[in-house]
Order: structure tokens, then sequence, then C-alpha cells
């Protein structure tokens, strides 16, 4: 396996919304959430915040190669009262995937519990015996017949837990790995460009009113 190169897109976050206690940006795929351990892993989405919102702190994060929408707090309480709305499961998300192959039946519900594979992490697993719950929802959204040998398709995910890898490990469990995924496909599958997961939409009420309020950005592929 080839040294992971960490190479970052030069252009800069997309600002959704901000206000006085929150602020909601698209991620790209490629850039890290937080800092990465060594100095080459110091450039992420919250240290390119900083320098516009020197308050911005971390509720949730995305995978260095899944974009997509992320909330911030700017005050300690909005900070506190968005994680227990993450840690309670009363947040929303959607999530958009490019999948190889064709998924069968149109929705559905993975249910399997999953663990770090510690020899290979950061790598997760299904483990039915010590494994954490998890569970997401699928359904599909069309097919693509002329993408990749064996076809594609084109799933919204809705995760009922929050695991590590948990969509990459599911789909994968379902025979339907995601293309472009660097840990879990292999050969061709693996051969694009990104990821193709996408967080697409975040519900969430806001810290301050209480008012729910929901965030989407456009799939890039």
């Amino acid at each position: 396996m080839s040294r992971f190169i960490y190479t970052p897109p030069a252009d800069p976050p997309r600002i959704i919304h901000d206000d006085h206690e929150v602020l909601v940006v698209d991620k790209p795929a490629g850039l890290l959430s937080v800092p990465g351990r060594g100095d080459d892993r110091a450039d992420c989405l919250i240290n390119r915040l900083r320098a516009a919102f020197p308050t911005v702190l971390l509720v949730h994060r995305l995978d260095l190669d899944t974009s997509g929408v992320m909330v911030f707090g700017l005050t300690p309480h909005a900070q506190r009262h968005l994680s227990k709305q993450f840690e309670e499961r009363r947040t929303k998300k959607t999530y958009v995937a490019l999948l190889d192959g064709r998924l069968e039946p149109k929705t559905g519900t993975v249910d399997l519990p999953l663990i770090v594979d510690w020899p290979n992490r950061p790598r997760q697993m299904v483990d039915h015996e010590k494994g954490r719950p998890a569970r997401t929802d699928w359904q599909v959204m069309r097919y693509h017949d002329d993408v990749g040998k064996n076809g594609a398709t084109r799933v919204r995910l809705t995760p009922l837990t929050g695991r590590s890898h948990q969509l990459r490990v599911h789909m994968l469990a379902l025979g339907h790995p995601i293309l472009g995924d660097p840990l879990y496909a292999q050969d061709e599958t693996a051969a694009h460009a990104r990821l193709m997961l996408h967080a697409q939409s975040l519900r969430f009420a806001h810290p301050d009113s209480g008012k729910q309020m929901t965030f989407s950005a456009p799939v890039p592929f």
C-alpha cells in the first residue's frame, strides 16, 4: 500500500449560514475536519474557518474523503447544546452516495454492529458480539448503467446512529461499496477521483431559539 500524502484542496470552504451562535459550512472532499498528526496535516477545515470566525468550536466531524454539511458552535453554549443533540440523536443527517452495482430492493435498513478493526485501523468492521449498535436506512434514487463495469446506484442514506465509517461499512456489507472508497473498495471500484459520499443535509435545533433548522449542500457528483 502506497504511503498516504495529504494534499488538501486549495478552494476555501463555502459558508452556508452563520449567526451569533452557529456556523454551517460545506466541507470539500479531501480536507480534514480537524488537524491530523504531524505538521503536514495541520491544514484543516476548523483552522481555515478560524481566520474569519476566531471563536469557532468543533461539534462533529466528517471523514477526510467525505464532503458536505457541517455545523460548528461559535460559543461554548452553542457547542454544548449542539453536541448534546448529536449524542441524543436529535439531529437528522442525510447523505447521498454512489454505490458499485445495482442495489436492490429500493429501500431498506442495515442493522449491523460495528467495531474498530484494530490490526487494520482506521478500518471498521462488523462484529455481532462486541460491536456497537449501528443502523442505516437507504433509499435508491436512481440507477446508472453507464458507470463502471457493474453499473452504479445513487442512494440516499440516513444514519440512525453515528458510528465511525458507518455508511461505508454498511454499504460494503450489502455487497455494494461506495465508489472511490480508498479503504473499503478495491480495484476499479476504488479508482475514482474521490469518495462518492456527500453529507447533503443536516437538521438541528438552534441552540438559542430552539427552532428546527435544515441546511443543505448540492451534491458535487
